[in-house]
């Protein structure tokens, strides 16, 4: 990888990366994938390779995350409607990642429930 260039989010499917990638060029940000032909021969393969990486460059970063923040897809619940943080009350929230401390979570990891975290106060629920 570039070391003049930083992860900024990573897809499943090359398509989604190129939605984005298009906003922050359109833009005027300094963009590149890494892993797209990869994932576009063999789609099955894009968890084991950890998806499809957008690159932003350094000096772009923090104002390419900030666009970012304001067109990601958020998550809602069962009905399709928005979910708010408990504690700041935002709509911006996402899957948390997931910790299995827990022995029997890491045998068997389709037990243990979806965890959000807020996107603007970091807050895990």
């Amino acid at each position: 990888m570039n070391p003049d260039y930083t992860i900024l989010a990573v897809f499943i499917y090359s398509t989604e990366a190129h939605v984005t990638k298009s906003r922050l060029d359109s833009e005027g940000f300094n963009t590149m994938l890494m892993d797209e032909t990869t994932i576009d021969t063999d789609p099955l393969v894009s968890n084991a390779i950890g998806g499809v990486k957008l690159l932003v460059h350094n000096k772009d970063f923090e104002k390419a995350a900030k666009i970012y923040n304001e067109i990601r897809t958020y998550q809602k619940d069962k009905n399709g409607k928005a979910l708010f943080c408990i504690k700041c009350n935002s709509n911006r929230i996402l899957i948390a990642p997931i910790q299995r401390k827990n022995v029997f979570y890491m045998l068997f990891p389709f037990f243990e429930k979806t965890k959000h975290i807020c996107n603007n106060c970091k807050t895990i629920f």
